[in-house]
């Protein structure tokens, strides 16, 4: 008889305005480790509102979540909420003080930085939001998985897959990292060359600046300087 591996609990943040593929990317390589026990975590179990259409339902609340060994915030819109609500961010704090793996992807980053979790760290988080992590006592560096320490932050979206897959490497070994790997077919060869600013057309980064980014980029930066 084999025994079973120990028990390993991942747990998520949930929020209204997550960006869905910033949590169901790196969950669905990460719930293959062995022994892994996923939780969704929200202040109320009460249906998230993800950027997608459709709703998330959460396994938990704050109060009753289980000690996470890896804490992964993703990152959203709703972020800009996260920031400031203390009770997420004390829930942070808590889960952070003993979890083994600390972890972000895309503007999750900014809540880990809101929490007082990356003075002094290393970080990244989507392209268009990396100036605002030194607000937050970070260091920027210019990769889509940034590891120092137990903290391990991802660029955009996208990243998240590849931190998981980091991690799993890490906790289980290669082999069951490229297992996983394969067998979700992770194998991008994208249609077009345009999934980063040194490599996009400058007129189409601009274009985002002008409609999505820019304003979204300015309301962070006063939120985080009241603070």
């Amino acid at each position: 008889m084999t025994d079973s591996p120990k028990a390993f609990h991942i747990v998520f943040l949930l929020f209204d305005g997550i960006t869905q593929l910033d949590f169901t990317g790196p969950a669905q390589v990460l719930c293959r480790i062995p022994g892994a026990v996923v939780h969704t975590a929200a202040k109320e179990i009460k249906p998230i509102q993800t950027d997608s259409g459709f709703a998330i339902l959460p396994s938990t609340h704050f109060a009753d979540c289980p000690q996470a060994d890896l804490l992964c915030v993703p990152g959203g819109f709703g972020t800009r909420d996260v920031i400031q609500d203390e009770a997420t961010l004390q829930f942070l704090r808590d889960q952070a003080a003993d979890a083994q793996y600390l972890t972000s992807v895309c503007t999750g980053s900014l809540a880990l930085g809101a929490a007082g979790l990356l003075r002094g760290k290393r970080a990244t988080s989507h392209w268009a939001y990396t100036s605002l992590l030194e607000k937050f006592g970070a260091t920027y560096e210019k990769a889509r998985v940034v590891k120092d320490g137990n903290i391990i932050t991802a660029g955009g979206v996208t990243s998240g897959i590849d931190f998981a897959l980091t991690v799993v490497a890490e906790i289980a070994g290669q082999r069951m990292a490229e297992s996983i790997q394969l067998s979700l077919e992770y194998d991008p060869h994208p249609p077009f060359n345009s999934g980063h600013p040194d490599v996009a057309d400058p007129k189409l980064i601009a274009l985002l600046h002008e409609r999505v980014y820019g304003k979204t980029v300015q309301d962070l930066t006063d939120i985080i300087d009241r603070q």
